[in-house]
């Protein structure tokens, strides 16, 4: 033992056991949705008791999100609709979540750069989606893939019931989506496909699909990427 610190009076040494237990707080808590350490933040927000809300958020279409209060774990019912954050817009990002299907042939996707706030389905002919579905014949259509834009690589995704995890970043042009730590998408963005022309900014959102099957997500992160340099 330092003798030195032996030597503090007990006042001293409460004072920087709290202070180090606040610090570690601070690191480690899940609170409201500000920035984490490694510059990501939830878009879903987190109460001072614990539960979440969807705060920020908005529905169109048809069908609907069950929202977990007490783990935060957001579930697709019916389609077609978006779940999309409307609290901002992004440009350059990294998107980071979590999901999970109930079946093999459950059907979602997440939407990036949806241009304006829709008002009907024309946004799919404005901005990308990045699938989710594991029994899809087409690689441009399977889990990964800038859907019938660009396919997918390979399927890296896990069993039904099992989380997966997703990243999808968009610098500029460039796509680039990892599942389960595999990159499987590297891509020059274009109009192709269904897509028509695309954004340099939009709102992100999840989609419910499928009125026989279930897609659950939960940590969505976001990190904004607008000032950093481009690849």
């Amino acid at each position: 033992m330092d003798m030195n610190v032996a030597r503090l009076p007990v006042p001293a040494i409460l004072f920087a056991l709290a202070t180090v237990v606040a610090f570690g707080a601070a690191l480690g808590g899940g609170g409201t949705t500000a920035a984490q350490d490694d510059g990501f933040s939830p878009l879903l927000m987190q109460h001072d008791d614990g539960t979440y809300s969807t705060e920020g958020w908005t529905h169109h279409g048809p069908g609907y999100f069950d929202l977990d209060a007490d783990t935060g774990q957001l579930t697709a019912n019916g389609g077609m609709g978006l779940f999309y954050y409307s609290a901002r817009k992004f440009s350059d990002f990294e998107l980071a979540l979590e999901f999970k299907t109930s079946e093999r042939k459950a059907n979602s996707g997440v939407f990036v750069r949806v241009p304006e706030a829709p008002g009907n389905n024309d946004y799919i002919y404005h901005s990308f989606e990045v699938q989710i579905d594991d029994a899809a014949r087409r690689g441009i259509h399977r889990t990964g893939a800038v859907y019938d834009a660009e396919a997918s690589s390979k399927l890296a995704s896990n069993a039904p019931g099992e989380w997966n995890e997703m990243r999808i970043r968009f610098v500029g042009d460039q796509i680039t989506v990892w599942v389960n730590g595999e990159q499987v998408v590297d891509w020059a963005a274009e109009p192709r496909g269904k897509v028509k022309d695309f954004a340099a900014e939009g709102y992100i959102g999840l989609q419910n699909h499928d009125e026989d099957t279930s897609v659950t997500f939960r940590n969505v992160r976001v990190r904004d990427l607008t000032a950093a340099p481009r690849p």
